[in-house]
Order: C-alpha cells, then structure tokens, then sequence
C-alpha cells in the first residue's frame, strides 16, 4: 500500500463514540455557565406528544410547526420548571419538546452546591416516577428490559430516558442566539423531514467509483453527468478567486455539479456562491455521519431540495481535530476520481 493510499485509508476510518457520555474536558460543572441540554428517550419513542402544523408558516403564527404535548410530554415540562425552582441558581432560557426528546438552555448563574449532573440525575428521577404514574404498562417493561441487562457490565438502556445526557457549552459569542433558532425551528425540521425522507437518511456503506462512503443527501447528483471538481490553492489572490468563481458559475448554469471538500478559502468562496445562487453540490466530510446527523441552518433546507449530497468516512469519530493537509490532498483526489 502506497503512503497516499494509506493516507486516504486513515482519512476514511474512525471511532464512534457515545455522544450522551461526552463532556467538556476541565470545565467546571458547578461554575457559572450556559448549557444547552438535550435527553432522549429509551430507542426513541415518541412519548412526548407529536408535531403539527403547517412548514411554510413562520414562527410564532397559530399554524406553525409546533409540538402538542401528551400528558407525559407536560409532566416532562412540569419537573423541569420544579428543577428550576428548586435550584436557585439555575434559570431557564428556553425549553423545546419533541416526539421522542427535549432541548433545553440552561443558565448557572453561580456556584452551586452540587455537580449539573447530579441535579440533571435528580430530575430524571422525577420524570420517571411520571412515567410509572402515567404510563405503567410501558415502564414496566422499560424496567423488565433493564433488568435482563443487569447482568452485563455496563448497559445502553435506561427508564424512559437513554442514560446519561448531551451537553454543549456556551463558549463562543452568537452561540446562545444560534442555540435559541436552532430550539424554535426544531418542529419545522422534523416536519420537513417527514415530507422528503430520502434527503435526510444516512446511507451506510455506499460503493462508488470503487470507494466506500457513508452519504447524506440527493444520491442522484452522483449520477449527473456533468461533475467539476473544485480546488484552489491558498495561494490564489482575491481576483484570481473571483474569476474561478465566475467560470465555475457558467459551468453551473450549464449543468454541472461542483465536488469538492470545501477547505481552503477559494473553494469556500466558489462553493458558497454556487450555494446562494441554489446550484447543485457534492460536498465531501473529513468525518462520518451518526444515524440522526442533519444539516445545519441554510444547508438543512438546501437538502430538502435535493440541492447537496455530502459524502464522508463510513464511521463517525466524535473527535475534534484540525484537518491536516495529507487529508486535504486525499479528500481532493476522492474529488478527482469522482469527477472522472
């Protein structure tokens, strides 16, 4: 095997990880801080009530996607906001429930007597008495299921929620008022995705051109017979930029569909402007995709659409890391041999 094949084999392989057990390496989970916290329920049932509404209505109207609750899904609600009033250091920022889990932020404002996951445990606690008192017949058998894992040494399954929870930080400014849309357009996502499945549904082991992927998106860009590869040198000035990305637009209004992994500032530029002007991309990942991954922001609808297809490694790694330039160049020759 030669270096670059080796390069390309480190490049398409990684470890998944549990992302309810990831926590910030040295933060302080008693501290003043802002979270955004999301649990979900045991193998996803949709416990907590159900989405409806109408996508094209923004947010606020009467008709907008929004959730109704169960009787489960405002219990949920009710044991959060007695956490909050237990707490005195804790203060809600915004709550989102969904079919089979919930968002929420949180803000520390001061020191608290006890670790967030120890209070977070405390509150799951609450929910599941609700559970028992509300839906027996189904607790009953979440318990009886734990209970044949008892004998093993650790277990996937909970009570009503998986075990553990997801976490995020607040770290970076604009983060909070990203977190608040990303909550508020929770429901139009999921009714989105309900209406144009295909687009939304990671594909596992996708062969093509002799290459393995894991795949997001309109597969049948693959397909297209007009496929341009984009790749810039860093070097390349403003204007020198500027003319690839007119040429690169003709190529679009002619039919072709841009591949290219999106690194460096020139293929930024031309990717993005293809993107805006709505044209058709192949968009290629340094890392793989987890069974529920999503587009973010102006991409998730972009996907619905039909307008992108990201291809990645067949395995996720959790793991962050800054792409080194042995990976550029084998995600940049994936690009060449697709265009082919």
């Amino acid at each position: 095997m030669d270096e670059e094949a080796r390069r390309r084999k480190r490049l398409f392989a990684g470890e998944k990880k549990e992302s309810m057990s990831r926590r910030l390496e040295g933060h302080d989970y008693q501290s003043r801080s802002i979270y955004l916290i999301t649990m979900v329920t045991e193998g996803r049932l949709p416990l907590f009530g159900d989405v409806v509404g109408d996508v094209h209505q923004p947010y606020g109207y009467p008709d907008a996607p929004h959730t109704v609750p169960s009787v489960l899904g405002a219990a949920i609600f009710d044991n959060w906001s007695g956490m909050l009033a237990r707490v005195p250091e804790m203060t809600g920022i915004a709550f989102q429930l969904m079919p089979d889990h919930f968002h929420a932020i949180l803000f520390i404002t001061g020191k608290m007597a006890l670790p967030l996951g120890k209070v977070l445990n405390g509150f799951k606690t609450g929910c599941r008495h609700s559970f028992h008192a509300l839906c027996p017949v189904l607790y009953d058998a979440a318990v009886q299921r734990q209970h044949q894992d008892a004998h093993r040494k650790a277990t996937d399954h909970g009570i009503l929620f998986e075990l553990n929870y997801n976490d995020k930080v607040l770290l970076r400014e604009g983060q909070l008022d990203n977190w608040k849309r990303y909550l508020a357009d929770n429901p139009r996502r999921l009714l989105v995705k309900r209406e144009h499945p295909e687009f939304f549904r990671v594909q596992r082991s996708l062969v093509w051109k002799g290459m393995t992927f894991s795949s997001l998106g309109n597969l049948f860009l693959l397909r297209k017979p007009f496929l341009i590869q984009i790749q810039c040198s860093r070097r390349l000035t403003e204007e020198q930029i500027a003319a690839k990305t007119a040429e690169a637009l003709a190529r679009c209004r002619q039919g072709a569909v841009l591949v290219s992994p999106s690194v460096s500032p020139g293929e930024k530029a031309i990717m993005r402007a293809a993107f805006d002007a709505g044209f058709p991309e192949i968009i290629l990942k340094d890392n793989g995709f987890t069974p529920l991954t999503k587009p973010s922001g102006k991409s998730f609808d972009a996907c619905a659409r039909g307008q992108l297809l990201f291809l990645g490694p067949t395995c996720h790694s959790n793991e962050r890391k800054t792409i080194t330039r042995s990976e550029c160049l084998a995600l940049n020759e994936v690009a060449r041999r697709l265009c082919e």
